[in-house]
């Protein structure tokens, strides 16, 4: 219809230009310059968008000076829109390449600040930056794949996601680990767990988790800890430890089956093969505490019955291992007031830690929680918190409690093992830690 605007034909993503029937066909793309060099009167760079990259090439002749002066003055960085024709060229990346007729400038940059051989300190301050990176890239998006792969077991569980509070009138697992503020004259807490909020969200619905951020207060300047990171915690009815260990480990394999298999491109490029992914499997091994300060010792660690595990107990118990494994029924002292006694042995708890292979230690904390309202309050006592601050917590043991067991994992812990990264703050954008809270 005469005086209609005709609409520009549509931009193609990047990898389309690897098709099998691209060779020949023109293509419309646009992305930003990964690096680029003109020699002679041909300009060379290599575009990228989010589905790939691909070089591309153009002749001063063909573009005009002065689109090829324009275009040669685009940094690093910089946004372009380009058409041109596909072409097979071995010395291309990928055996592919655009021979660009026009380029049309979006925005040239200025100079980029990140390049080689830079210090670590300088990345983190300029981190807005530096996570456009290829590893970044490769990393994000595995975790994007490992956060739905997690999300589609527990779907596929009928396990119901629940929205808990990341503000708290209390700290759930004690004071000296949580980030307090004021709440209009009153303490409050950034949430170091979803676990209590589950827990009343457990009973209409019997099989619960959570997705959210978690906060600790921990100076703990380690490679596997953050002071924020991303907590996915599980509450289960009608379930004892050993059911929840099973449940755990399903769905750890599940989801680095998932990965493996969706990601396979990304997990080489970042130095994990896919199959040692794949090759996990059901059951993982189980050893108790009593039998973990045993193989510590024979070791030469200086640990006795009653040690905490810390970072280098769990490395040494891991760091020959290539499955995770299961410690259990540890100290009572050792663990939260609303762990389980074990039946029988009131020194252990019903609990267990799932330790990363390699030596990457705990990656999952479980429990099956106490239902007995006396000895919630007696525990509570002994660590020296108030039980009427938990009072509506303690409602949950007098209104239709069942027997029942949850679990939180470390989404940056977990990813930390499945890439061999060695520090967490790889794996997630912007890392919080004791030294760092910007940008």
């Amino acid at each position: 219809m005469a005086g209609v605007p005709v609409a520009p034909p549509a931009f193609d993503p990047v990898h389309s230009a690897f098709a099998s029937d691209a060779v020949g066909s023109r293509r419309r793309l646009r992305g930003w310059l990964l690096r680029s060099r003109s020699s002679g009167g041909i300009l060379f760079f290599v575009l990228r968008d989010r589905t790939g990259t691909l070089q591309v090439t153009a002749k001063r002749d063909r573009l005009g000076a002065e689109a090829f002066a324009a275009a040669e003055r685009v940094q690093v960085e910089g946004a372009v829109q380009v058409e041109g024709t596909v072409a097979a060229d071995a010395r291309a990346p990928g055996g592919r390449e655009l021979r660009a007729d026009r380029i049309d400038v979006v925005h040239s940059g200025e100079a980029f600040p990140i390049f080689a051989d830079q210090t670590e300190e300088f990345l983190l301050d300029k981190r807005h930056l530096a996570i456009r990176s290829q590893e970044h890239v490769a990393i994000f998006r595995v975790k994007a794949t490992l956060l739905r792969a997690l999300r589609e077991f527990l779907a596929a569980e009928d396990v119901l996601e629940m929205t808990p509070p990341v503000l708290t009138g209390n700290p759930a697992e004690g004071g000296s680990e949580a980030f307090q503020i004021d709440y209009f004259g009153r303490p409050g807490y950034l949430s170091q767990t979803a676990q209590l909020y589950l827990e009343a969200l457990l009973v209409p619905n019997e099989r619960v988790y959570a997705l959210t951020p978690s906060f600790r207060a921990e100076k703990s300047r380690t490679p596997r800890h953050l002071t924020e990171y991303l907590h996915l915690e599980i509450e289960l009815a009608w379930c004892d430890l050993n059911d929840l260990l099973s449940f755990i480990e399903r769905m750890v394999a599940s989801a680095a089956h998932t990965v493996a298999r969706e990601r396979a491109a990304e997990l080489t490029q970042l130095g994990r093969p896919p199959e040692e992914l794949l090759a996990l499997t059901p059951p993982f091994p189980r050893i108790t505490y009593r039998a973990a300060i045993e193989r510590l010792r024979a070791q030469g660690l200086p640990v006795e019955l009653g040690s905490d595990l810390g970072t280098a107990e769990e490395r040494a118990l891991t760091l020959e291992e290539r499955a995770p494994i299961f410690v259990t029924h540890f100290p009572t002292r050792l663990k939260a007031f609303y762990m389980l006694r074990s039946p029988g042995d009131p020194e252990t708890v019903e609990a267990a830690d799932l330790l990363a292979p390699e030596g990457y230690g705990e990656i999952v904390g479980a429990s099956a929680r106490e239902t007995d309202i006396g000895l919630l309050i007696e525990r509570l006592r002994e660590t020296g918190a108030d039980p009427a601050t938990y009072e509506w917590y303690l409602d949950l043991r007098r209104h239709g409690s069942v027997p029942h067991a949850g679990f939180g994992l470390g989404v940056e812990r977990l990813l930390r093992w499945i890439l061999r990264r060695e520090h967490i703050r790889d794996t997630t954008p912007f890392p919080r830690t004791p030294s760092r809270h910007t940008p």
